[in-house]
């Protein structure tokens, strides 16, 4: 009976809101009626288009005591909605009635750059704040906001993201702006003290201990001005500052102060010998080696105008001894040098593909039988190549075990004795055949690690003894001491850089790289090994990670010999029985490639460590011995894994 009361008087209410449409006012009176209803009804008259969730139960009541005007129909049935725990959610022309709890995680508007505007419905803002930090402003904005809706901070884009009532959130908004307001920075022009100093000594004292963002204190020293600039979400701490800067900023009325400069990364010796060229309008002394200074040891300079400019190297400082107004302007100067220096890592790509044939073939005979005869005997026959060389006749009738390689097949009947010579096998024919394969595919890549404009060296390989020269004395007696001088050089692989970064990220690079080895087959030469040598002397520009090819060598050659009687030699097939044929061809690739890295920061240092660092650690293990039945288990060493 009370459902059907209910709808009675909701009719009765639509009617009077129709007949009054053309007075654009409307009579609300709904009592106890159910959420629904109403619903529709405000849809009716305001032409709105509804989606009801089904959780969405229960009764409102709205009395209005006179007329009001449509447009405030729609905010009404949200104040009462808001009441029942229910919110309005508004997308694509229509309004989801749902729980308030759920309000947040259905879409809705989304508001990026505008402010929002005065309604009962759920909404996004996106405010992106210019000063203050967003975390810190959400535990003071959580309790303006309903306990079912949400705001988060972004710390990277220093941006909040608050979802609530549009009304509400539009107070939120405003109240956002009045605290996210800078403090006006203040310049202090400084008379006697240097402002890099006095910035140094501020920072340390008025920002000890604050955490708040919001409270600590900027200063910033301008050394070309002498000045410096303020600025500090606290007006109070700001104007602490000034009066503390005032009390520093005192003449000592001395015409000269000592001061000390604790330097971070240039060479307090080096940077001494440059001030005091500024200072004094002369060249730099020439540097003398390191080891000339003892540990702990100062340079000092003096300059026309009394000051006094010393370096400390054990703790690498600079002391300065100098009016205020000279002391200020070298302080300057020193802030700019002493800065770190970006750092160059170079690897440099030797690829060496090399191909070497050769093959040897030739029939040799000789007919010695008559040798040891006293009667007339005809001897002869052929003999190719030196007798020391494997190759010949002779030489592998007098020793057998000198034959070369290949393959070598002979007939022998006894043995000769040759006038000079001695008894020799009689080999009567020597029929050898050779040929040879060699291929090499060599890639070796030094690398270096150097500052900039410093020069670096790398040197793998062997240190090798060459004679120089050779002395025997000979004394009263016939005894003598011979010897002999040698110098050691390095043979292998070199490489030497000096670096010079230039704007853009061009690395500027002299550079010489050289590939050098001994040569096996002239170790036993009494004037010494013979060594091959590759290298490059030049300077090039390159672009930081780009590679580029600094030289190289291409070259194939081909040689054919030919040793034979002649006549006999020329025969068809004959011919083969009086000749010794030999053809070689060697080819060789050889490119150098260069690739420098720009290291400015840790994380490029931590990138490249941990990339090397990772593959020699994945060669290590690869490298361990394959388990044995009969060998005992051994591991090779691994790197241990680095620290994150």
């Amino acid at each position: 009976m009370i459902r059907y009361l209910r709808n009675i008087l909701f009719v009765l209410c639509l009617i009077s809101a129709s007949a009054m449409a053309e007075d654009d006012k409307v009579m609300l009176n709904f009592v106890n009626a159910d959420v629904d209803s109403v619903i529709k009804a405000v849809g009716k008259i305001t032409g709105r288009n509804f989606l009801i969730d089904p959780r969405v139960r229960g009764s409102v009541n709205i009395i209005s005591s006179k007329p009001v005007s449509r447009s405030l129909i729609y905010p009404i049935l949200l104040s009462a909605l808001r009441l029942q725990g229910f919110a309005a959610v508004e997308s694509n022309g229509v309004v989801r009635i749902l729980p308030e709890a759920d309000a947040k995680q259905n879409g809705g508007n989304l508001l990026i750059g505008v402010k929002p505007e005065q309604g009962g419905e759920v909404v996004t803002q996106v405010y992106s704040l210019k000063n203050q930090s967003a975390s810190k402003l959400v535990p003071v904005l959580r309790p303006l906001i309903a306990p079912n809706n949400a705001i988060s901070a972004y710390p990277d884009g220093n941006a909040l993201v608050i979802t609530d009532y549009a009304d509400n959130l539009k107070r939120i908004v405003s109240i956002i702006d009045a605290i996210d307001q800078a403090g006006s920075p203040d310049i202090v022009a400084l008379h006697h003290a240097s402002a890099l100093d006095v910035a140094q000594s501020i920072n340390k004292l008025m920002n000890e201990g604050v955490t708040d963002p919001g409270q600590r204190l900027l200063v910033v020293a301008d050394a070309r001005t002498n000045s410096l600039i303020l600025r500090s979400g606290n007006a109070a701490m700001q104007a602490t500052a000034r009066n503390l800067i005032a009390k520093l900023d005192i003449g000592t009325g001395d015409t000269g102060n000592i001061h000390v400069i604790y330097l971070r990364n240039a060479s307090a010796k080096s940077l001494a010998k440059m001030l005091e060229s500024v200072v004094t309008g002369q060249p730099a002394a020439p540097s003398t080696p390191s080891s000339a200074t003892p540990h702990g040891a100062s340079a000092q300079a003096s300059s026309p105008s009394g000051g006094m400019i010393q370096a400390d190297e054990a703790s690498n400082a600079l002391i300065i001894t100098a009016p205020e107004a000279i002391y200020n302007n070298l302080r300057a100067v020193v802030e700019k040098l002493d800065v770190r220096q970006a750092e160059i890592y170079v690897e440099a790509l030797v690829a060496e593909v090399s191909a070497n044939r050769a093959a040897e073939f030739g029939i040799q005979w000789q007919n010695l039988n008559g040798i040891n005869s006293n009667s007339v005997n005809v001897i002869g026959g052929t003999n190719f190549g030196t007798q020391t060389g494997g190759a010949n006749i002779i030489g592998t009738a007098t020793n057998i075990g000198s034959a070369g390689e290949g393959l070598n097949i002979g007939i022998i009947r006894g043995q000769v004795d040759i006038p000079g010579i001695g008894q020799v096998l009689n080999l009567g024919v020597l029929a050898r055949a050779l040929q040879t394969d060699a291929n090499a595919n060599i890639l070796s890549t030094p690398n270096l690690l150097t500052l900039d404009n410093e020069e670096a060296k790398i040197v793998v390989g062997q240190n090798v003894p060459f004679i120089t020269g050779s002395y025997a004395q000979t004394g009263t007696t016939t005894t003598t001491a011979p010897f002999q001088t040698y110098e050691r050089q390095d043979v292998g692989l070199k490489l030497k850089i000096k670096p010079q970064i230039s704007a853009g990220d061009l690395v500027r690079l002299k550079i010489y790289q050289e590939v050098s080895s001994v040569d096996p087959t002239t170790l036993n030469n009494l004037a010494g090994p013979t060594t091959n040598k590759r290298s490059i002397d030049s300077t090039v520009e390159v672009d930081d990670g780009q590679i580029i090819v600094l030289g190289g060598l291409i070259q194939d050659s081909v040689s054919d010999n030919v040793s034979k009687v002649p006549v006999l030699g020329d025969l068809p097939f004959v011919g083969n029985f009086f000749s010794y044929k030999s053809r070689t061809h060697n080819k060789t690739n050889l490119m150098v490639f260069l690739c420098p890295h720009i290291l400015r920061n840790a994380k490029s240092y931590d990138e490249l460590t941990r990339a090397r660092y990772d593959y020699v650690r994945g060669v290590q293990k690869a490298s361990q011995p394959a388990q044995s039945f009969m060998l005992p288990d051994t591991k090779t060493p691994v790197l241990p894994p680095l620290k994150h």
